[in-house]
Order: C-alpha cells, then sequence, then structure tokens
C-alpha cells in the first residue's frame, strides 16, 4: 500500500463557461439597472 495519495486536478472553468458567465453577469447588471429605473428589462443578446 502506498504512502501517498495523488489527485487529478482537471480544470474546473473551460473557456466556454467562462464567456457564458460573463455574458450572464453582463446580462443580470443590465436588468438591475433597467428595474432600478423602472424600466422592464430587456433579456437576450
Amino acid at each position: 500500500m502506498s504512502k501517498t495519495a495523488s489527485l487529478g486536478f482537471t480544470p474546473s472553468a473551460t473557456l466556454f463557461s467562462r464567456l457564458m458567465s460573463v455574458i450572464d453577469r453582463v446580462l443580470m447588471a443590465n436588468a438591475l439597472i433597467a428595474a432600478r429605473n423602472g424600466d422592464l428589462p430587456y433579456f437576450g443578446l
């Protein structure tokens, strides 16, 4: 039995998931600003 342990780490966030999270943050910020101004938020790109 080995006295050392090894863990395989994989990247948790791919480039596509990072891009989607950035787009999501931008859209949510836009919706919050629109709601603060009393407008209906525009969803979509």
